[in-house]
């Protein structure tokens, strides 16, 4: 028997950037997924998630080849693509204990693929932009979401302590320590979006169409100018030159800079990009009100799931309060919030 698991993410900044080859700045969070493996001797790969006492058992000589809407597309997903690329697999069972919200917007999908895709190679060695690149594939291939890289590369790259800036081009990273006093909170609005099912993959039309027209080979190449009218170009040409300031911003420990732009993004989200939600734009609007917010945004895809906030350290566990308390009195349910650590990337456990 061994485990592995994979964390999930929230993104400081550089939203919706990835699959148009720009930058980006996420951070793992201190929530994962821990895939639990136990040798079969027959060829049977027997699935079976803790927090939805739901299992399923496939034969891996005779897959599904189509996504089916069951939460274990994901990991046959990542099975295709371990075939695929020539891995050789043996039957196993696969117990899934994932502490990651699903639908929130942190990540869930690319922790259970990258924890899935560790167990079943049990100890084979693999790179770890190949291991990225291989579940990106299988969310891309089987799931059908035409999603950039930057989930599953921050589950598998990410550093204990820093931030990660990824060029989704060159696939470049750097890691990012942020500055002292400073707390990231997340607030989970509890509204649940389905990416394969939204909007999403109207946007990377949108994009492609948009790079096309300004004749560039991509939005990352894309000048203001260039973009012209185009809100959707006009927010990821900006999206890349903030996420670039922030560094700086970071660098310098500027944290009236760094909550700038992370309002700014959130606007460029809710008005040129139109993949914010009312809940996610009152919990943005009301934190900004608070004492010791620096900024606040949506994180994720969009259409729900959550906010990131930056507070003044100090100030932390009065925000929390109050946010939670402002968004019950509003929508009669009170959200999740916590503080969010910048853990280490996926491993054996």
């Amino acid at each position: 028997m061994s485990a592995y698991r994979a964390p999930g993410r929230i993104n400081l900044i550089g939203e919706h950037t990835d699959y148009n080859l720009g930058f980006v700045l996420p951070l793992a969070i201190q929530r994962d997924c821990v895939v639990t493996r136990t040798p079969r001797q027959d060829h049977r790969l027997h699935l079976r998630s803790k927090q939805l006492r739901d299992t399923r058992t496939f034969s891996l000589p005779d897959l599904p080849t189509h996504r089916t809407g069951h939460w274990t597309d994901y990991c046959i997903g990542v099975v295709q693509e371990l075939l695929a690329a020539g891995y050789p697999l043996t039957g196993a069972d696969l117990e899934i204990d994932s502490q990651v919200p699903t639908g929130a917007g942190l990540s869930s999908s690319a922790a259970l693929e990258v924890a899935t895709a560790l167990a079943l190679l049990d100890g084979t060695p693999i790179g770890g932009l190949a291991l990225a690149q291989l579940c990106q594939r299988a969310e891309t291939n089987f799931i059908g979401l035409p999603c950039g890289i930057m989930d599953q590369a921050i589950a598998v790259l990410a550093q204990p302590g820093t931030a990660l800036l990824i060029d989704c081009r060159s696939f470049e990273t750097k890691a990012v320590p942020l500055p002292g006093g400073l707390a990231i909170i997340v607030t989970d609005s509890g509204v649940k979006h389905s990416l394969a099912s939204s909007a999403y993959a109207t946007r990377v039309e949108e994009c492609r169409q948009a790079a096309f027209e300004a004749g560039v080979a991509s939005l990352r190449d894309a000048t203001l100018a260039q973009a012209g009218h185009h809100p959707r170009a006009r927010h990821i040409v900006s999206e890349n030159q903030r996420v670039l300031r922030f560094l700086d911003a970071a660098e310098a420990g500027d944290l009236i800079e760094m909550g700038r732009l992370f309002t700014a993004s959130h606007r460029s989200l809710q008005h040129d990009y139109e993949v914010s939600c009312e809940e996610l734009d009152f919990l943005v609007d009301t934190a900004l009100m608070l004492p010791g917010v620096l900024g606040s945004r949506m994180t994720g895809g969009g259409f729900g799931g959550c906010t990131v906030t930056l507070v003044h350290d100090a100030m932390s566990g009065q925000f929390a309060h109050a946010i939670a308390a402002q968004y019950e009195r509003r929508y009669h349910r009170r959200p999740t919030i916590f503080r969010a650590i910048a853990s280490a990337g996926a491993g054996p456990v």
